[in-house]
């Protein structure tokens, strides 16, 4: 059986291009970056060629590109980071709905007695700015907001919250993990200090992140003690993913406005489909400006986890939301924060697309999906009645 992958925000495949730019550096061209030897200082090269490539696509300079092992690592070192070197500021603002790596860090810093805001979104999943400036004081160290939302794909209008944040003086980080790539971004004329990027939301390995760090932006690192990244990022250099990565931030650019026309396409096609066909469904983050490839949608008085193991049963890989809180039987806490009714929040579903989806595999699931509803349905005591109904 064929799987049909839809489920990108949570990992995408090795692009095969990028895969055969890292092969060399496994077994070949294993030299260590840092070391002085020519053997070494070929591989510097490539690195250094990475940091351009990944600058390009973010329109950065390479300069401000430090190399991590995740979007997790990079948004741990941007909030600490801010923490320590404004000690005197003990408060940090965030959103309800960001992705655990920011969430749980930041509820954390609560018991080590840091004020922490939670600016909570509209039923759309959309930011109130007003909230924002009424929140925001001098004594706010840092401001982290995500680019886009991994489970409903909105995006958040980064520039205007970062103009709210530089005018208080406070700096201003975002996970910007799933908007790379799939939108426009260009940090040369952008109001953010500090982003977050993770390699394998774009096809490149898992275990490779950068943090875009400003030109002038206060820093101190989070891992210490060789001198890579310039003493920014100490460890090895993790140097075939970092030249993959760099081989999937180039081929991101190049992909970008496909990314923005065909699969925009497929995916509006496939809501638009689902919701003319099963009937009470909503879409999660509808109305809001969102990611071409992502789609959250949910089906009233049905299980979420039911939907995705009929759908894995056909070969078709969805997801109930963030890959890193899938384990949980609690609803989603970006849902509950949109205030989704707890009817329709155990019964979404997140189908995310990605350049390599195909308007057959759009085609198998607008069939496949239809009759699981239905079956489910009929198998609950409240689908049975909203079906009579």
């Amino acid at each position: 059986m064929k799987e049909i992958y839809l489920d990108n925000n949570a990992t995408t495949k090795v692009d095969e291009a990028v895969f055969e730019e890292m092969r060399p550096y496994l077994c070949e061209l294993y030299g260590n970056p840092s070391s002085m030897h020519f053997f070494g200082g070929q591989v510097q090269k490539k690195v250094d060629e990475a940091r351009k490539r990944v600058a390009a696509l973010l329109g950065a300079d390479p300069s401000e590109i430090i190399f991590t092992a995740c979007g997790t690592e990079s948004d741990n070192t941007a909030i600490r980071s801010a923490l320590e070197t404004f000690p005197e500021k003990r408060h940090v603002i965030t959103t309800r709905v960001e992705h655990p790596a920011v969430l749980t860090l930041c509820r954390g810093l609560t018991k080590k007695g840091y004020r922490v805001t939670e600016l909570g979104v509209d039923g759309a999943g959309r930011i109130d700015l007003d909230e924002l400036r009424n929140a925001i004081d001098d004594d706010t160290a840092i401001v982290s907001v995500m680019w886009a939302n991994n489970e409903t794909g909105v995006v958040f209008p980064i520039e205007e919250i970062g103009a709210i944040v530089k005018e208080r003086g406070a700096l201003f980080h975002t996970d910007a993990v799933q908007a790379v790539g799939k939108i426009p971004l260009n940090m040369a004329a952008s109001t953010v200090d500090m982003l977050s990027l993770s390699g394998h939301k774009l096809h490149a390995p898992k275990g490779i992140g950068i943090l875009y760090l400003r030109k002038g932006t206060p820093f101190r690192p989070f891992l210490v003690g060789g001198h890579q990244e310039r003493s920014r990022r100490a460890g090895t250099e993790n140097t075939a993913a970092i030249i993959a990565l760099g081989k999937a931030c180039q081929t991101a650019a190049e992909w970008l406005e496909d990314e923005n026309t065909r699969v925009l396409g497929m995916r509006d096609r496939l809501e638009k489909e689902l919701l003319s066909i099963i009937p009470h469904s909503r879409i999660n983050g509808g109305g809001a400006v969102r990611l071409p490839n992502t789609l959250s949608i949910a089906f009233e008085f049905v299980e979420g986890e039911a939907i995705l193991l009929l759908l894995s049963e056909k070969g078709i890989c969805a997801s109930s939301g963030s890959a890193c809180t899938s384990g949980s039987l609690e609803p989603s806490h970006v849902l509950r924060a949109m205030g989704v009714p707890f009817t329709c929040a155990h019964g979404s579903i997140r189908f995310s697309l990605s350049r390599f989806t195909s308007e057959d595999e759009i085609d198998a699931v607008i069939r496949e999906l239809p009759p699981i509803i239905l079956r489910l349905r009929q198998i609950s005591p409240f689908g049975r009645e909203l079906l009579k109904g």
